[in-house]
C-alpha cells in the first residue's frame, strides 16, 4: 500500500538531484551560500561538499519518514482512503526540498537569485498544494490539523479539513501578491501561514462545540 510502482517518481528526482550536484560539483565555488537573512543577503556559506550530499539525503529522509511512518499510526488502515492524495504530498515535499537545493546549486554557480522572491513563491505554492488536497485526508495521526477535535470526532475532522484546505488555498494565493512588496513578503507569509493555522485549529472547536450541541 504504502510503497508502489508510483514511488518511483519522487526517488527519481531525489536520485536525479544528486547526480546533476555531483556533475556541477567542478563548476562550484568551494563555499557554496546556504543561508541569507530577512534583507535576502547571504550570510552563511557551507562547503560545496556538505551542500551537496546533505540536500538530496535529507530529501530522502522526509520521502522514508513520510512512506513509513504511517505503518505505525493506530489509524493506518485509513490511509488507503487517501493514498493517492498522500502520495502527491510525499511527491511535492520531495520537490519542495529538491527547489531549495537547485537554489543553493544555483548561488554557487554564481547566480544571483532574488531569495526573497523565491523563497515566498516556493511556500506560498506549497501552501497551495497542501490546500488542495487537505479535504481528501482521512483522520490519523501523523497527517492533517491534528487538534484535540478532530481527533476526537470524525465528523469535526472531515469538516475542519473542508474548510481548511480552501483556506490554505487563499492563504497561498494571498502570499503571492507579496511579491510584489518583496521586503515583506516573507513576513506575509509567515503571519497569514500562521494566522489560518489558528483559524483552522479555533474552526474545529467550534465544529465540536456546533456538533455537540446537535448531540445534547
Amino acid at each position: 500500500m504504502f510503497f508502489t510502482k508510483k514511488e518511483i517518481l519522487p526517488i527519481s528526482l531525489i536520485i536525479a538531484a544528486f547526480i546533476l550536484g555531483i556533475v556541477l560539483s567542478p563548476y562550484l565555488s568551494d563555499l557554496v551560500p546556504s543561508h541569507w537573512n530577512a534583507q535576502g543577503q547571504i550570510d552563511d556559506w557551507s562547503s560545496k561538499e556538505f551542500i551537496i550530499f546533505f540536500f538530496p539525503v535529507f530529501a530522502l529522509l522526509i520521502y522514508l519518514l513520510m512512506t513509513f511512518l504511517p505503518l505505525i499510526d493506530p489509524l493506518k488502515k485509513n490511509y488507503s482512503s487517501f493514498s493517492d492524495a498522500y502520495f502527491w504530498l510525499r511527491t511535492f515535499f520531495t520537490a519542495f526540498f529538491i527547489a531549495l537545493y537547485l537554489f543553493m546549486l544555483s548561488a554557487g554557480l554564481g547566480f544571483f537569485l532574488n531569495v526573497t522572491l523565491f523563497m515566498p513563491i516556493l511556500f506560498s505554492l506549497l501552501f497551495i498544494i497542501l490546500g488542495v488536497f487537505m479535504p481528501k485526508i482521512k483522520k490519523n495521526y501523523f497527517v492533517g490539523i491534528k487538534t484535540p477535535w478532530t481527533i476526537h470526532s470524525e465528523q469535526v475532522w472531515d469538516k475542519t479539513h473542508e474548510f481548511s484546505g480552501k483556506l490554505y488555498i487563499v492563504t497561498g494565493l494571498l502570499s503571492l501578491l507579496g511579491i510584489f512588496a518583496q521586503d515583506y513578503a516573507f513576513f506575509i507569509f509567515i503571519s497569514l501561514a500562521i494566522l489560518s493555522a489558528v483559524i483552522s485549529a479555533a474552526y474545529s472547536y467550534i465544529v465540536f462545540k456546533r456538533l455537540k450541541g446537535f448531540e445534547n
